[in-house]
């Protein structure tokens, strides 16, 4: 039964307007909502504009306290120790281990100031006296041994919170990562490799004499991508391209034998164009002459001439950039590019070859860059903490794609060249159930 007084009181939406019935007249009112509260949220972000126009801190400390936190920045990193920090399946940063190794080490070796050797002396007077008198324990100081767990049981959440912050993690978390856009596309370090890892693939860790690169670029057997593979002739220096037919009465050569043929000629390297319905969908690369043999899966080709505003590429040799390799695997697969293209380029032909690894997937791009001054309108170049570059003042650097571009994803690494069948791998791209670790 519902009583008279609960009967007497107005309903809880009497205060608020009214649902018409009709459905014309319900979209209006949806709409009028709709429109004040955009405009209450417009004039409260330009009064707060107003005020950080005012004060510049306001501004930092909100860029600071709002970062968007991307699959990038939240990229974990597997438990490694520096034993088993050379194998390929594992996503650590080897940059990182070496650099806090190299610290430890030199923690080690710094000389002991005064302060630290008396403490040292007092620290060992102490532990003498402790073994003296460790015979003499009284059941008194078992007791007081028991208060002691007694006031840690009550004081459990203070005494955590001081252990977690004293024993912080080495590794940022992914607020602190997010300082920059530019910690996420971050330079590799090529003199970075585990040793053993260089001692696995010697041939491809040779920085001391490096070799300049002759390059054999094939396709897939009856392939019909000549002009693709033609354009690769022109993206990679010193390369040759050699039709690879399947001609009922001609031998059909494999990889083995095409490898085996390029070196005995004095080639650095196999590069087959793989195809499926016509349209480039891989590239195999053999590193010669014994390995080790990449396997990547290739999307979005364009060519150049199909890129708006393109240019046209000279006969200079380009330099290479290589970003954001920081695993042993990413390491060996960027020592990989950098034998493919030569170690002295033509600085005055101004093309540059950029490989970007962001997600475990490689961006292919060519430019042809140019200094020149800044404009009135453009912006000034920032660093990583977003202050003026010292150096680039009034400088500014104007890009042009040559092309082609394309998307570059790592598959397998093989031990040596292919084979008919049982053949051995190094490294085989499985499922990874974390979208936040990636193995390059």
């Amino acid at each position: 039964m519902v009583s008279r007084k609960s009967m007497s009181r107005p309903p809880p939406t009497a205060g608020l307007e009214v649902k018409p019935r009709n459905k014309i007249q319900r979209k209006m009112l949806h709409i009028k909502r709709k429109r004040a509260k955009d405009a209450a949220r417009h004039a409260e972000r330009h009064a707060f504009k107003k005020e950080e126009a005012k004060n510049p801190k306001l501004k930092a400390e909100r860029l600071k306290r709002n970062i968007p936190l991307t699959i990038d920045r939240k990229r974990v990193w597997d438990d490694a120790d520096s034993d088993v920090e050379d194998g390929l399946g594992l996503s650590v940063d080897v940059e990182r281990i070496k650099r806090r190794k190299q610290e430890e080490e030199d923690e080690l070796n710094r000389p002991l100031d005064e302060n630290e050797q008396s403490s040292e002396g007092e620290e060992e007077s102490e532990e003498e006296d402790d073994d003296v008198d460790s015979m003499l324990a009284s059941s008194d100081e078992e007791d007081e041994q028991d208060e002691d767990e007694d006031d840690d049981d009550n004081n459990t959440k203070k005494s955590t919170d001081d252990s977690r912050g004293r024993h912080k993690s080495a590794l940022p978390s992914a607020t602190e990562r997010a300082t920059s856009p530019s910690q996420s596309t971050k330079s590799t370090n090529l003199s970075a490799v585990p040793d053993a890892l260089a001692a696995k693939f010697p041939s491809l860790f040779n920085t001391e004499k490096p070799v300049s690169p002759k390059i054999l670029i094939t396709t897939s057997l009856n392939s019909s991508l000549h002009h693709e593979a033609e354009l690769l002739t022109d993206l990679f220096p010193n390369s040759v391209y050699v039709r690879r037919s399947r001609h009922r009465f001609a031998h059909q050569f494999s990889i083995r034998e095409i490898s085996k043929f390029a070196s005995n000629r004095n080639f650095t390297a196999v590069v087959i164009l793989r195809e499926d319905q016509k349209k480039p969908t891989g590239l195999d690369i053999v590193h010669l002459p014994t390995g080790p043999m990449f396997h990547f899966s290739m999307t979005n080709w364009v060519e150049g001439k199909r890129i708006p505003g393109h240019g046209n590429a000279t006969e200079h040799w380009p330099e290479l950039i290589l970003n954001n390799f920081r695993t042993p695997l990413g390491l060996l697969t960027a020592h990989l590019f950098r034998t493919l293209f030569p170690p002295q380029p033509d600085i005055e032909g101004r093309q540059v070859v950029t490989v970007l690894n962001s997600r475990d997937y490689l961006f292919f791009r060519r430019h042809r860059y140019v200094f020149r001054e800044k404009r009135e309108t453009e912006k000034a170049v920032v660093g990583a903490d977003g202050k003026e570059m010292k150096g680039a003042e009034g400088i500014r650097a104007g890009m042009q794609e040559l092309g082609p571009r394309f998307t570059l994803k790592l598959r397998r690494v093989d031990k040596g060249i292919q084979r008919a069948s049982g053949q051995e791998w190094e490294w085989k791209g499985g499922m990874e159930k974390t979208r936040t670790k990636f193995q390059l």
